[in-house]
């Protein structure tokens, strides 16, 4: 009985991996693809000067809270979603399926709502208030005119990056990861393509520097935008949304997405905000920090790739499970879940180690004291990412798609704005520290976060119950 108990829990086991890296692999491909086009975006413009790849840089600071306020819908909607695909495939009626099927449709038409009230709120800012909001990231008006310029061009992106960014996260919570990765592809050699023409003014295009840049960048996302829209309304059969269902009535399950997912949403919404504190006191340390930290944040986000493919593939299989009614099962993951970070944080740490050299040296045209500025904050990503990739996956990916979405608003925030911002802003501008300590201090939070969410596994508090809102 032993060995067959042995023998079983060994299956359990790779069944496990093989699913987990089925997602997450296609998933991670598909970040190391968006990264790969922030990365040539970065050189490209890197090559017009320290300024301009300053201004592309604090622009984007700005754009990507839209974005991160996107994922916060997306994966706050994908925490339902899941768990109604699994019920869907557990259910032993018809009116049982039915149930799921018309709950995962009104959690999708409530995500695509508030997302296109989200994109006309930030096109809006951009449009009306550029300069404003370049000047809350640097004093220097070179950056902020240059800043200015990108603006102009990126205003109708919010509207298909939105789309893009929330419907694939929605039919990644169904399993369908291949299709997304394909749409990547062909956006990468759009983007790359136009970046390369408009930039430089190449095959009789004007040269448009920073403004090429931007719109390079925009005419990709509507391709993105065509491609994605086009999959989920006309082709997918999973979920099955229609047109016509973005006048579902959805007041049955309101209650429980404001429940479940609007947590998700402030939560990272804050985060954002956090995050672009973290800009802005990045921004006032000077263009040497600034561009410094251009170049590491790419570097982090591409050794993070496959960290964040499994922080996604952690929510899914954990809510399908859930969904599936097993309890125990679900426990046995989040702690293979965990280990699983641990590994992985240690592997992108070597990962930065070994190539950090190279790929500063890609930048050429930076200043000697950009490039010792940005070696500083690659050893110090060396440290953070090991806590960082762990509690991804725990607080990004199993907690939440266990449903323990209120808790996590709470935890992230308070780690974020009590202890890493202050600490960060002593370390800058009252003790005047190395980069080093700075980035500590900023991402300190990380570490802490890390010890919490084991502990918060092993109470198995985070399992939440969820209904379709029917009676």
């Amino acid at each position: 009985m032993k060995n067959i108990d042995k023998d079983n829990k060994h299956n359990e086991a790779i069944d496990f991996y093989i699913k987990v890296f089925v997602l997450a692999l296609p998933i991670a491909l598909q970040s190391l693809i968006t990264i790969g086009v922030n990365m040539l975006d970065t050189m490209m413009v890197g090559s017009l000067g320290d300024a301009s790849l300053s201004a592309t840089s604090l622009a984007n600071s700005f754009i990507s809270v839209f974005q991160i306020l996107c994922m916060g819908l997306g994966m706050g909607a994908s925490v339902l979603v899941s768990r109604y695909w699994g019920m869907k495939k557990a259910a032993q009626d018809d009116t049982s399926a039915k149930d799921a099927s018309k709950a995962l449709k009104q959690t999708v038409c409530l995500m695509l709502r508030l997302n296109l009230l989200l994109a006309f709120l930030f096109a809006l800012a951009t449009l009306v208030m550029p300069g404003i909001i370049m000047r809350t990231y640097t004093n220097d008006e070179n950056i902020i005119n240059l800043g200015v310029i990108y603006f102009r061009y990126s205003v109708p992106t919010y509207f298909f990056v939105g789309l893009s960014l929330v419907i694939t996260i929605v039919l990644r919570s169904v399993g369908q990861v291949l299709y997304p990765l394909i749409v990547s592809i062909v956006a990468f050699s759009v983007n790359l393509t136009m970046n390369y023409i408009l930039i430089f003014g190449k095959l009789g295009a004007p040269k448009m520097g920073v403004a090429g840049a931007a719109l390079g960048t925009l005419i990709a996302r509507i391709v993105e935008f065509t491609l994605i829209v086009g999959y989920l309304m006309l082709i997918d059969k999973k979920i099955g949304f229609k047109l016509k269902d973005m006048l579902l009535n959805t007041r049955s399950l309101l209650r429980e997405y404001i429940r479940i997912s609007i947590p998700v949403l402030v939560s990272d919404g804050i985060l954002a905000l956090g995050t672009n504190s973290v800009a802005m006191v990045i921004g006032h340390l000077g263009e040497t920090f600034v561009a410094a930290n251009a170049i590491t944040s790419v570097t982090q986000q591409l050794s993070t790739v496959v960290i964040s493919g499994v922080s996604q593939a952690g929510a899914i299989v954990t809510g399908i499970t859930l969904g599936e009614g097993d309890r125990q099962k679900t426990m046995s993951q989040g702690y293979r879940f965990f280990g699983l970070g641990l590994f992985l944080g240690l592997l992108s740490a070597t990962f930065i180690f070994i190539f950090s050299d190279p790929i500063i040296g890609f930048y050429g045209n930076v200043s000697p004291e950009t490039a010792e500025t940005a070696k500083q904050l690659m050893n110090a990503i060396c440290l953070i990412i090991v806590f960082q990739g762990t509690n991804s996956i725990m607080t990004k990916g199993v907690l939440r798609g266990g449903g323990d979405t209120k808790m996590l608003m709470l935890t992230d925030n308070i780690f974020l704005w009590v202890l890493a911002i202050p600490l960060g802003i002593l370390a800058g501008f009252y003790f005047h520290l190395s980069p080093f300590w700075i980035y500590v201090c900023l991402k300190s939070d990380q570490i802490v976060k890390t010890l919490w969410a084991y502990h918060r596994l092993r109470s198995k508090k985070w399992i939440k119950k969820i209904s379709t809102g029917t009676k």
